[in-house]
C-alpha cells in the first residue's frame, strides 16, 4: 500500500506573510522615530536660532542708528566719518523720544555713555548738559540683553568766545527684548 502523506503549506505561507508584515512595521516605526528625532533636533534649535538672529538685528541696529540722521554728525562737524553720534541732537531728541521709538522696533532701551575721558554715569539732563556721562534716550521696563559700539560723541563747545568741535569715545548702548 502507497501511502501519501499530507504537507501542510498553509502554516508556513502564513508564518512567513506574518514575518513580513511584522518587519514592515518595524521598518515604518523606524523611520517614523528616525524622522521624529530629526525634527525633535531641528526645531529645538530653533528658539537658539531666533535668539542669534535678535541679537545680529540688535548689532545692525546700533550701527543704523549711529549713522541715522537723528543721531548722526555727518553734516555738522568737519571730517567727521560714521559712527559718529551728534550729543546736541540726542538731548533734543530725548525730549521727543517717544515719537520716534516705534521706528526702531522690539527694543527696550537707548543710550549714549561717553566712556573718555573718564566712565562714570552721571545721567544728562536739559540742567547738567554737557557736564555729564550718559544719556539715556528710552528705557521700558522690560529688561533686555545689550549690545554696543564704540562712537564718537561730539558736540559743539565755547572756549574764550570761539566755537569748536569736542569730540570724545563713547558707546552707544541698545538693549533688545528677549522673547
Amino acid at each position: 500500500m502507497m501511502r501519501i502523506q499530507i504537507v501542510s503549506f498553509g502554516n508556513r505561507g502564513q508564518i512567513k506573510i506574518q514575518q513580513m508584515a511584522f518587519m514592515l512595521l518595524a521598518v515604518t516605526l523606524f523611520f517614523v522615530l528616525a524622522g521624529m528625532f530629526f525634527i525633535v533636533i531641528i526645531y529645538g534649535n530653533l528658539k537658539n536660532i531666533a535668539t542669534d538672529q535678535e541679537e545680529e538685528n540688535t548689532l545692525l541696529l546700533v550701527t543704523r542708528l549711529a549713522n541715522s540722521p537723528e543721531f548722526s554728525c555727518q553734516n555738522s562737524f568737519d571730517n567727521v566719518g560714521t559712527n559718529c553720534v551728534d550729543l546736541d541732537k540726542i538731548m533734543v531728541l530725548k525730549q521727543n523720544m517717544s515719537k520716534y521709538i516705534r521706528y526702531w522696533g522690539d527694543i527696550s532701551s537707548i543710550e549714549v555713555r561717553r566712556i573718555y575721558p573718564k566712565e562714570s554715569t552721571i545721567d544728562c539732563t536739559l540742567q547738567n548738559y554737557p557736564n555729564c556721562n550718559s544719556v539715556r534716550l528710552y528705557t521700558s521696563q522690560v529688561n533686555g540683553t545689550y549690545k554696543t559700539n564704540f562712537v564718537s560723541a561730539c558736540r559743539k563747545e565755547i572756549e574764550n568766545g570761539e566755537t569748536y568741535d569736542k569730540c570724545e569715545l563713547a558707546r552707544l548702548m541698545v538693549a533688545y527684548n528677549e522673547k
